[in-house]
Order: structure tokens, then C-alpha cells, then sequence
């Protein structure tokens, strides 16, 4: 009876020792695990060239893949302003100094060419209709007297002497005639009529056709200063769209070129213009050079001073292109890690050239079908 409570010590003692035993093995092997894991180095360095040995946790953490190639029309893309057409934009300056009486249009009308902009009142003009009426009426005289004595000295009873003085007093009265009539219509150049006989009130009138984009007088304002606008005159139909073109780029813009112009007002949708224009001189302090894109706007939805987008296509010939996300700045260049082997890279230096859609184009240092560490080639600089 008293072997059997021996038995079963001895029993429960071997099993206690296998549990410590076999928890023992265990923890060797994971001690062992991680030895063994810390004595895995990320990557090795020989020369120029990093390889990641097979237990390295970068494996996990790389990507590479191989150079694509593009041959795909390069769009450049530029920051613009749509701005009237200074040919189809007229200034209406006051013809004569005066007041405005009546105001006949506002600002954002539309205007046919004759008709009637504002009613003034004018000393100078004034003064100017009755001096041509004054001078047509001492020219119709002298021309009466003239003709009277040239009849008298054909009726051989006056004097020479009469029909000279005529004659000189009908010349002077020509020239003064001469005189006024000039003044006058240059007062009404600038579409200004006389809206009574007198001459003291005159109707300015439209030029041109076209909207009203800035008025700057009112009724019962004083208009003295000949270089201040009274209102602008601008025909919208056909629009500039301005960008500034920077000087590495210009060789890719043409006078002629097609270009796709998108507004932030009417997003989704893209309008059509052609560059009519390329400044011979570039901004001293951006380095651009100006280029207007002329554009219809028959369906008015381009305002002068907008934003817009103008998109410039470039050719390309085929180039080896690669995720942005490839690239890495060494110090002043730009690099990336080419796989020579497996698992083992060497960081080239690259010449990039356009960027787009988050890839950039390469221009030296790689070839289509190389493989490149396209995410995580950070953990491989020094």
C-alpha cells in the first residue's frame, strides 16, 4: 500500500520535469530566433553596390520594378488670365470739356455702333458750332461780293482795285471757314454730334460695337480731363487667354500651336484657342515670356480676369519613364537604386525631365527594362 503514493510522486515528478524541460527548449529556440535576427544586418554595403541579405525585414519593405516607356504627348501645363483684346477694346474720352447731362447706357451693356452713350453740355463745342456758323456765313458773303464785282469790272465800270480786295477777302474768308469746320469735326471725333443747333448740348455716341466693362462718369459729373475715360467700350467676341511661359519652355510653344484652355467656373469643361502671340522679351524678374491665346467667346462664358488653365502639348520621342516616388536627392542630384542582381542595388544618378501624373520622364542615366526601387528606397540611403 505504501508503493503506490510513491509511484505517483515519482510519476508527477518525471512529468514536471518534461514541462520544464520542453519550456526551456522553447524559450533557446526563440532566444535563439532572435539572436539570430539581430545578427541579420538590414543590407551590406560593398563598394557601391547594398544587397539585402534573405532575412532582412527590407524585403518585405521594397518595392522595385522595371522602366516603362512613354512616347505619349507631354501636356504643359500653365497658370492663365483671360484678358480683353486691346485691338476690339475702345477708351470713349470726353471730346470737349463739359458736363454730362444724361447717362444714357451702364456698365455691363451692350452697345451697337451709333448709338446714342450720353448727352453733354459744352462751352468749347459751343463755341465752336457758332464759329463755323459765323465763318459760313462771311464766306457766303465775300464769295456774293466777289461775284459782284467781277461783274462790275466785266461791265468795264469798277475799279481793279475792288475785285483784288474781294477776291483777298473771299480767300481769308475760305481759310477761316477752313479753320472752324477742322475744329469743329475734330471735336466730333470722338462720335460727339450736336444735339441742338446752338451747339450747346451734343450727343456722344458709340464708336464701335461692343459691352460697357467700365464707366467711370455719372449724370451731373464734370468731364474736363481729355485722358480720363469716360466709359470702355470692349468687344468680347474674341478673347486673349495670357500665360507666362517660362524660358526653358518656350522652345516647346509655337506661334499657330493648338492649346486646350479649361476655367475654374465651368469645371469638366475644355474650350480651344490657338497662341497668336510670343513676347520677344522676357520678365526681368520671372524669366517668362509672355503668350496670348486667342480664343472665340461667342457664347460669353469667358470674362476678362478670370483664371484659366492653359495646356500646351508637347511631342515627346520615347522615353523611359519612372514613378516619382523612385526618385531620391543625393546631395544636389537626383538618383535612384538600380537592381544589378538580385537584391542588390547600385544608386545612379539621373537627368529628369517633364512630371506628370505621378511619374517623370527620364532623360539620361536609365534605360526601358531596368529595375528600380520604386517604394521604400529611403531605407537604403546612408
Amino acid at each position: 500500500m505504501q508503493r503506490k503514493p510513491l509511484a505517483i510522486l515519482v510519476i508527477g515528478a518525471l512529468i514536471i520535469a518534461g514541462i520544464a524541460i520542453a519550456g526551456c527548449d522553447r524559450q533557446g529556440k526563440a532566444a535563439a530566433a532572435e539572436a539570430n535576427a539581430a545578427a541579420t544586418p538590414n543590407f551590406i554595403r560593398q563598394g557601391d553596390r547594398i544587397t539585402i541579405p534573405q532575412r532582412s525585414p527590407l524585403r518585405s519593405r521594397l518595392a522595385v520594378q522595371a522602366v516603362a516607356s512613354l512616347d505619349a504627348v507631354h501636356a504643359l501645363e500653365l497658370p492663365a488670365q483671360v484678358e480683353a483684346d486691346p485691338a476690339h477694346t475702345t477708351n470713349i474720352l470726353p471730346p470737349v470739356a463739359g458736363k454730362v447731362l444724361e447717362l444714357k447706357v451702364g456698365l455691363g451693356d451692350h452697345v451697337h455702333k451709333g448709338q446714342l452713350l450720353l448727352i453733354m453740355t459744352s462751352g468749347d463745342f459751343a463755341q465752336a458750332t457758332s464759329d463755323l456758323q459765323k465763318a459760313r456765313d462771311a464766306l457766303q458773303l465775300a464769295k456774293h461780293i466777289v461775284e459782284r464785282q467781277r461783274g462790275v469790272q466785266q461791265a468795264g465800270a469798277g475799279a481793279a482795285k475792288d475785285l483784288e480786295q474781294a477776291e483777298s477777302t473771299y480767300t481769308q474768308a475760305q481759310a477761316e471757314f477752313s479753320r472752324a469746320d477742322t475744329r469743329l469735326k475734330s471735336l466730333s471725333a470722338n462720335g460727339a454730334t450736336a444735339a441742338d443747333s446752338g451747339g450747346q448740348r451734343l450727343n456722344l455716341v458709340a464708336p464701335t460695337s461692343g459691352s460697357i466693362t467700365a464707366l467711370s462718369v455719372s449724370a451731373g459729373q464734370s468731364a474736363n480731363d481729355p485722358n480720363a475715360a469716360l466709359m470702355t467700350i470692349a468687344n468680347l467676341e474674341n478673347l486673349w487667354i495670357t500665360a507666362n511661359v517660362p524660358e526653358n519652355m518656350l522652345s516647346s510653344v509655337k506661334k499657330g500651336q493648338a492649346v486646350n484652355i479649361r476655367l475654374p467656373a465651368y469645371p469638366g469643361e475644355q474650350f480651344h484657342g490657338t497662341v497668336s502671340f510670343i513676347s520677344d522679351i522676357l520678365q526681368p524678374d520671372t524669366r517668362r515670356a509672355l503668350v496670348r491665346i486667342a480664343v472665340s467667346n461667342a457664347d460669353g462664358k469667358f470674362k476678362p480676369n478670370m483664371f484659366a488653365n492653359a495646356s500646351f502639348a508637347v511631342a515627346q520621342a520615347a522615353q523611359p519613364v519612372v514613378p516619382t516616388s523612385a526618385l531620391l536627392m543625393n546631395n544636389d542630384n537626383t538618383t535612384v537604386f538600380v537592381e544589378v542582381a538580385p537584391w542588390t542595388f547600385v544608386r545612379r544618378t539621373v537627368e529628369t525631365g517633364f512630371e506628370e501624373n505621378g511619374s517623370a520622364r527620364i532623360q539620361n542615366g536609365l534605360n526601358i527594362g531596368d529595375r528600380v526601387v520604386t517604394k521604400g528606397g529611403v531605407l537604403l540611403n546612408d
